[in-house]
């Protein structure tokens, strides 16, 4: 009799993910089902998995860092970008809301789900030619991811991949994010 495999590190974290995020209806406003993640950041094994399975969209085939830094995107993307730069190696570049970020700047604006934004990205915080991974929590619209990547082009830095926990499949964010690479734990 054979024995089923055993399931990969990306299986086990989505189904911690299934497990522990929870809806929160109407927040941050009314029709919005807002994904919380926090129990997924208090259990350390869940966030483990989690950060280990995204840190496999930097990595080739025989696990090596395939990437020089991790773009985290303000707000939960920088607690799951930081140790994920930290598993590959990576350096990390923050990417803020407007205004946050204390020397000069690329801006660029985008179009979420429930409103507009400007993010920020430090002008020196990646060189041309540099590998950039992009980090975040949730592909919704895509509007925040594709707004980042300019950010990372304006720079002369490569976008290689996008790395999130879950990705809407009700709303059109893989479209938006065209051919860039997307590595998504749990699709809801």
């Amino acid at each position: 009799m054979t024995q089923p495999a055993a399931a990969t590190t990306s299986e086990r974290a989505a189904e911690a993910l299934r497990r522990l995020v929870v809806d929160v209806p109407d927040f941050p406003e009314a029709g919005v089902v807002f994904k919380d993640i926090t129990p997924v950041l208090a259990d350390p094994d869940a966030f483990g998995l989690v950060v280990e399975a995204l840190a496999e969209a930097g990595r080739d085939e025989s696990g090596r860092s395939v990437v020089d830094h991790v773009v985290g995107i303000e707000a939960r993307g920088f607690i799951l970008a930081a140790p994920v730069a930290l598993a590959l190696g990576a350096g990390l570049v923050p990417v803020r809301k407007a205004g946050k970020l204390p020397r000069a700047t690329y801006a660029e604006s985008y179009a979420l789900e429930y409103g507009k934004a400007t993010l920020e990205m430090h002008r020196d915080g990646l060189e041309p030619g540099h590998r950039v991974l992009l980090v975040d929590d949730v592909l919704a619209t895509g509007g925040t991811v594709a707004a980042t990547r300019r950010l990372v082009e304006h720079s002369g830095a490569v976008a290689q991949g996008v790395a999130v926990l879950m990705d809407l499949s009700f709303l059109p964010g893989r479209e938006a994010i065209g051919d860039l690479p997307l590595t998504s734990l749990m699709t809801v």
